[in-house]
Formats: structure tokens, C-alpha cells, sequence
């Protein structure tokens, strides 16, 4: 069977990866699909920087804002969801461009997924105790000790990734970050080329916090508001994205404006700066800044005729 060809566009949140694709769109038969972990939530389009009404109109769009906040998405579920849509937009004679910045579901797509044996429901229920009795803060310390290479990636406010990684930590023994080398001697079934947007973190903390006045201004607070009204529990999946949390201790009167604002932006860089320690570990990227975009555009191009794709 013939491997099926995409184009990544991965990198720092905040970089310009919507944009890029968006242009994309206006030249060739693209169609974006999401790879955003946070980004699948439909209650939070502002807050998650979701490609907005109108952006979308530019050409077909997959995987965005299609989760309920109480439904959870893991990288296998993602992988299956993933692959039914690169086949559908290739079959229409589309090229997929994937844009996202969430590494493991892109590396889970590209390789496969670690063999990791299933979690017994002894173990799922005593990691779920843990969390009731000693809290998240106790649990994404506990997994510092016995996986720090693996918990440096995640948020520390990420309870399904912290979960799961104590889930397989307690049933196999060995860290999770191990169960990921071996996933990385797979082969992958794609031709995928892959284009990254990075930015000195002190350049790029000066765009987040542009970007999070914008969001507040568009109406990212009442957003939050309307889904923390409605649903009433802000431990469920969806309320974990970077902004959220923040929004909701300000709406609680925990913190004031001032202060949400400057620690959204500084878990904000913080996750950016996982990103980076992640995806320097990914092979084969061809990376440039924002300022630099054309020369992205020609190496895609370049690409495009190579595989005589359009």
C-alpha cells in the first residue's frame, strides 16, 4: 500500500501556524486538520485560540471544537480520528496539512503507539484514590520522582497525562518516557514533511501576552464563565487548557485581573517552553521563525513538486 502524503505544520503556541496554513489554503486544495490537544473542545474556541468562524470558511477544517468539556481524548483515540480524516481529504484530492502543537499525538500518528499493556482497574482506581485523598499537586510531584523526563513535558495541571503515566509507572514499572523510546523504532506509514515555527521564548513571551489581551478582548472571560456555569465542575477534561484555570480563579475572586493575566502568561510560556524541549527531539523538522515564513513557504513548494502533488 502506497503511504499517504501530509503536510505538519508544528512549533511553539503562539507562532503563527494557523496563519501559515491559512495561506496555504488560499493557493492549494488544502484541508487542516487539528492536532491540538486542547483545541478539540467545543465550549472554549477563544480561550484555546481555535481558528475562528470566517478562518474556517477559507477551506475544510477537522478536528477542532468537536468534544464535549466532560469527554476525555487520549493519543490512540486521536491516532483513529486522525487517520480516517488524512485518507478522506486525500481521497478528495486535497493535500491534509495537520497544525497543531500537541508532539505526542503527532508522534503517536507518525510511529504508532508505544506497547504498553493494558492498566488493570486495581491500579486505575488506586491512582484515582490518590488523587481524592493526597490531590493533583501530590501526584505530578510523586511523578517528578519517578519519571521526570516524562513530567517535565506535561503541565502540572494535565490530570489525565499525570494519571496515565502513574497508571503504566505502577502496572509495568518502568517510567513512561521508556515506553516511548520503544515506540520510536517504529516505522512510519506517511510521507509527511515537517515544517516548524519557533522564536526566542524572549521574543515570543511579548506575542503571548499580545495574544491573551486579544482573547480577553474577544471575549475569553465570558466564555469560560458560560461553560464553568453550565457544566459547574471545573475539574472535568476540558476545563485543564492554559487560560482556563486562571480565568476561573479570577471569576472566584481567588486573584485579580493583573495577576490572571500575568500567570496565564507565564503557564503559557511555560508550556511553550515544553514544546520546544519536545519537539527538538523530533527528526526531520525543517525550522524557521515567523519573520522568516517565506522561506517556509518555498521548502513547501518545493515538496509539493517534488511529489508532482498539484
Amino acid at each position: 500500500m502506497a503511504q499517504l502524503n501530509f503536510l505538519c505544520l508544528l512549533g511553539l503556541t503562539g507562532t503563527g501556524k494557523t496563519s501559515l496554513a491559512l495561506d496555504l489554503a488560499r493557493k492549494y486544495p488544502i484541508a487542516i486538520i487539528n492536532f491540538d490537544s486542547r483545541q478539540v473542545y467545543q465550549d472554549f474556541p477563544i480561550v484555546t485560540a481555535q481558528p475562528s468562524i470566517e478562518e474556517q470558511q477559507v477551506c475544510p477544517h477537522y478536528l477542532f471544537g468537536f468534544l464535549k468539556v466532560y469527554e476525555q481524548i487520549n493519543a490512540g483515540q486521536f491516532v483513529c480520528l486522525a487517520e480516517e480524516k488524512i485518507k478522506q481529504v486525500s481521497e478528495q484530492k486535497r493535500l491534509p496539512v495537520l497544525v497543531g502543537g500537541t508532539g505526542l499525538y503527532l508522534r503517536a500518528l507518525l510511529l504508532g503507539l508505544a506497547p504498553i499493556p493494558p492498566i488493570s482497574e486495581e491500579i486505575r482506581q488506586k491512582v484515582t484514590q490518590w488523587e481524592q485523598e493526597k490531590g493533583l499537586a501530590f501526584l505530578y510531584e510523586y511523578l517528578s520522582k519517578v519519571d521526570l523526563e516524562y513530567a517535565s513535558k506535561i503541565h502540572f495541571n494535565d490530570k489525565q497525562r499525570i494519571k496515565r503515566a502513574l497508571e503504566v509507572y505502577f502496572q509495568t514499572g518502568k517510567p513512561f518516557s521508556t515506553w516511548h523510546k520503544k515506540q520510536e523504532q517504529n516505522v512510519t506509514k506517511y510521507n509527511c514533511l515537517k515544517i516548524g515555527l519557533k522564536m526566542d521564548l524572549s521574543l515570543l513571551t511579548d506575542f503571548l501576552a499580545q495574544r491573551i489581551d486579544k482573547m480577553i478582548q474577544t471575549g475569553a472571560i465570558e466564555e469560560v464563565k458560560q461553560a464553568w456555569l453550565k457544566y459547574g465542575d471545573k475539574s472535568l477534561p476540558g476545563f485543564s487548557g492554559i487560560g482556563i484555570p486562571e480565568i476561573i480563579e479570577y471569576l472566584e475572586g481567588k486573584v485579580n485581573f493583573i495577576e490572571m493575566k500575568l500567570k496565564w502568561l507565564k503557564n503559557t510560556r511555560a508550556y511553550a517552553k515544553r514544546q520546544l524541549t519536545w519537539f527538538k527531539k523530533e527528526s526531520n523538522v525543517i525550522w524557521n521563525t515567523p519573520a522568516n515564513v517565506r522561506e517556509l513557504k518555498k521548502e513547501i513548494e518545493k515538496w509539493l513538486k517534488q511529489l508532482n502533488y498539484f
